[in-house]
């Protein structure tokens, strides 16, 4: 356990940051899950396209934000984004 204050202080600061971040990351799975689901339902002929590229981008402004703000490593970030981003490209191409 921390014996000086300003070690105290930062373990208060890290409980902080520890739940900030896990609440972001946790908006960043889903986002990215959202997006998943559209992808299906677009190839099941369930949902529009459109609804398919708005995910996208709500799923790639989280990653990149996620990123910005040390999150998340920006490559790690650039890895998923690339990887939604051939998904859709792969779902426009064959629509």
């Amino acid at each position: 356990m921390a014996q000086h204050a300003s070690a105290k202080k930062q373990a208060r600061q890290n409980i902080k940051k520890n739940l900030a971040n896990r609440s972001y990351t946790s908006k960043v799975k889903t986002a990215v899950k959202k997006f998943q689901v559209a992808v299906q339902s677009l190839q099941e002929g369930k949902s529009s396209l459109d609804d398919a590229r708005k995910s996208f981008t709500h799923a790639q402004s989280f990653l990149m934000k996620a990123a910005t703000k040390g999150i998340i490593h920006k490559n790690n970030a650039s890895r998923h984004i690339a990887r939604l981003a051939h998904a859709l490209a792969k779902i426009q191409k064959a629509s």
